[in-house]
């Protein structure tokens, strides 16, 4: 954590270069995200003095050229602090209300408590990116979404991991290159992630990675055209072995969605987890554990 935090003084702290400077007034802003799986604050500095690029309302197609175009050109830092809310939740059942967590057992592949909040590694994280930042119309307040689109680095630390929905004491260190982004119009709603890094944990048991990571969700309030695309999602995340580049989970879900009302939509997803036994060791080896390496999901949603 030390190296990470280093890095998050000199950024938002030290003084910008002269030239940065003299190019425009140096400007900063706080958003916040709201989700039962994500939730967020970050703190947006432009390091070259000059706001934020605004795109107005780009297509699918140009948000990802304009965020490619500038993957290199490191021009805003974000600091931010996240917890996952059901994740983190589902934790907490199984070491406060066991018996209730064990009645929600179907079998070795399905228990409907860590069915729903599956997915994430951790409950928590505090994370610096570098990169191309920039913002797009919309029409929800800053904390229904963050409304903007990055390409760069992000830097995440934590010290917890989830296996199960129980904590594990784990200071990890995660870097990858992200294009991601935010989109909230009239019309529809769009989210997108891509993305690829090196994990490393300081727990022993548990195996240092390397993945890819793919993920889009759109939503039309209008007439959605093609089933598959629209009022859709999907995800798959890769993780590969450090030591030997053998395969060590695969995670996959798919996501449908029903708008209702006035821009609100209900999402329900499914999926599976797939964790080879190579990536538990020790006390945390899966077959200690009672469970199956393959474990079924269930995501349902709410969106406003």
């Amino acid at each position: 954590m030390r190296p990470l935090a280093a890095i998050i003084f000199f950024t938002l702290f030290c003084p910008l270069p002269a030239a940065a400077e003299e190019a425009g007034e140096d400007k900063a802003h706080i958003e916040i995200e709201l989700d039962p799986y994500y939730a967020s604050a970050g703190l947006y500095k432009s390091l070259t003095g000059k706001p934020i690029p605004h795109m107005g309302a780009a297509s699918e197609l140009e948000l990802y050229r304009k965020l490619v175009k500038k993957f290199y050109l490191p021009r805003t830092a974000v600091l931010e602090a996240s917890i996952n809310p059901l994740p983190y939740a589902g934790t907490l059942i199984r070491e406060h209300q066991p018996n209730f967590y064990r009645r929600a057992e179907v079998s070795k592949n399905l228990n409907l408590v860590e069915a729903v909040t599956a997915g994430f590694e951790e409950p928590w994280a505090l994370s610096l990116f570098f990169g191309n930042v920039i913002t797009f119309d919309s029409i929800n307040k800053s904390f229904q979404g963050k409304r903007t689109g990055y390409s760069g680095i992000l830097i995440n630390a934590g010290n917890r991991h989830i296996q199960h929905n129980k904590l594990i004491r784990d200071n990890w260190f995660e870097v990858e290159g992200k294009l991601k982004g935010e989109q909230y119009l009239q019309d529809r709603k769009l989210r997108w992630s891509f993305r690829t890094g090196l994990k490393t944990h300081a727990n022993s048991h548990i195996a240092d990675s390397f993945y890819l990571g793919f993920r889009r969700s759109r939503t039309d309030f209008g007439s959605a055209k093609n089933f598959w695309l629209n009022n859709s999602g999907f995800e798959y995340v890769a993780d590969f072995s450090q030591r030997n580049l053998g395969p060590i989970r695969h995670f996959f879900l798919v996501e449908k969605k029903f708008p209702f009302g006035k821009r609100k939509t209900f999402s329900l997803g499914a999926g599976f987890i797939w964790t080879s036994g190579k990536k538990y060791t020790g006390k945390l080896a899966d077959k200690n554990s009672g469970r199956s390496n393959f474990q079924f999901m269930i995501r349902p949603n709410l969106e406003f």
